[in-house]
């Protein structure tokens, strides 16, 4: 084996730089998706400038975001001790108006 294949080969002898043979971080997978969505998610990496691996994992992150409603509701507590619990006049009227209005 020559000096340029040994590099590329990298640890464990295994192709690329990483611990896991990719040329990424990270763990690898294999999943199984329907072929429209697989290439409206190869149009979306291509528009957005984005690799493949990063679109799924963003998508990923962003579902699991939206699926976690302690984070949520922490994130909100999180914004309510910043702003403060003090709420003017017009934002009580508005509110008890809004909910007035609002079939229950």
């Amino acid at each position: 084996m020559d000096v340029a294949a040994a590099r590329r080969l990298g640890p464990a002898g295994r192709l690329g730089s990483t611990p896991h043979g990719g040329y990424t971080e990270g763990m690898k997978t294999a999943v199984s998706i329907p072929d429209d969505l697989f290439e409206q998610a190869e149009r979306l990496a291509r528009r957005v400038g984005s690799t493949r691996s990063g679109l799924y994992s963003r998508a990923v992150r962003e579902y699991l975001a939206r699926h976690a409603p302690d984070e949520v509701t922490a994130a909100m507590d999180c914004v309510c001790d910043a702003v403060g619990e003090a709420p003017d006049g017009f934002t009580v009227a508005a509110a008890r108006e809004t909910l007035e209005r609002s079939d229950w």
